[in-house]
């Protein structure tokens, strides 16, 4: 027995054939068409549309939240602890209005809470803090660098815990809006070196985005990261809120505070404040010492 083979009867079948794959064809052509409702691409934001949203974010006025303009990524990028809601983080977007785009949220662990404790290491009152570094004036002065928040609460500062080894008094401070203090060394029997730790600092400098940094405190000792933002902007709540700081992934503890930030022999910064602990990570902002240098006149040495 011999296949049978289907083929058309007439030429109308074979016309219908043609026809069926013909409108095939415009169909595959009409799907493969752009279409003219295509999404824009986004939009990038201006220096100054940044700077309206880095504005709207301060107005907001939401404690627990920092902020920087990452010029680069075209944003601003906020960053909320773990006691801001839904609705705070709304209200920053809603009082941002056309800028909200230019916003990128992150979460980060615990509470911004300035790194203050007592303790060991430098004590002022009830508070214990950390040394920053040692400078000196143009006269031979020697001084060291604290934060300002541990300047406000303490005239005198010492080496223990009892007060009984007196280090020196403070002689200025700026909190809120910087965070930075100046200590003039008072007992002439104490060994103040131009060190880190056993680490010689020579130099001062602003470290860039993304630079390998150092800080040591005196509950933690010394930790490492990575810069994640300058210029950035923390609001303490009752506190106060502070500018210009360097944001990093570096932990730190209560008891950190005016601690330095550093690589090699640069100095960086001073530990101001920040959230989580050096258990699970958290978000640290230091003070450029630079500026810190510059408003008091002095230098490491």
């Amino acid at each position: 027995m011999r296949n049978k083979r289907t083929t058309p009867r007439s030429g109308t079948a074979r016309r219908t054939r043609l026809l069926a794959v013909g409108t095939g064809l415009l169909a595959a052509a009409a799907f493969a068409a752009p279409t003219a409702h295509a999404a824009p691409a986004p939009h990038t934001f201006s220096a100054a549309e940044l700077g309206k949203a880095d504005t709207a974010v301060r107005a907001a006025d939401v404690p627990g939240t920092a902020w920087a303009v990452d010029a680069k990524a075209h944003k601003v990028l906020v960053t909320v602890d773990s006691t801001v809601s839904r609705a705070e983080i709304n209200k920053i977007e809603k009082t941002a209005g056309a800028m909200a785009g230019a916003l990128e949220i992150r979460h980060t662990p615990g509470t911004f809470k300035k790194l203050i404790s007592g303790g060991d290491a430098i004590y002022g009152g009830q508070y214990r803090c950390s040394l920053g570094f040692n400078v000196q004036d143009n006269s031979g002065n020697y001084y060291f660098l604290t934060a300002g928040h541990c300047g406000r609460v303490a005239g005198t500062w010492y080496a223990d815990g009892s007060h009984f080894t007196t280090l020196g008094t403070t002689q200025d401070y700026s909190f809120p809006g910087n965070d930075y203090a100046l200590v003039k060394y008072t007992n002439s029997s104490i060994y103040h070196p131009g060190t880190v730790g056993g680490q010689d600092i020579t130099r001062a400098a602003t470290p860039s985005v993304g630079t390998t940094v150092y800080r040591r405190g005196s509950t933690t000792g010394t930790h490492s990261g990575t810069v994640t933002a300058l210029n950035a902007t923390v609001n303490y709540g009752s506190d106060g809120i502070v500018y210009g700081l360097i944001q990093t992934n570096v932990c730190a503890e209560g008891g950190d505070s005016g601690g330095p930030l550093y690589a090699g022999t640069t100095a960086y910064g001073l530990t101001s404040g920040g959230s989580g602990d050096c258990t699970s990570g958290g978000t640290t902002f230091f003070q450029p010492v630079t500026e810190a240098l510059n408003a008091y006149g002095v230098h490491v040495y």
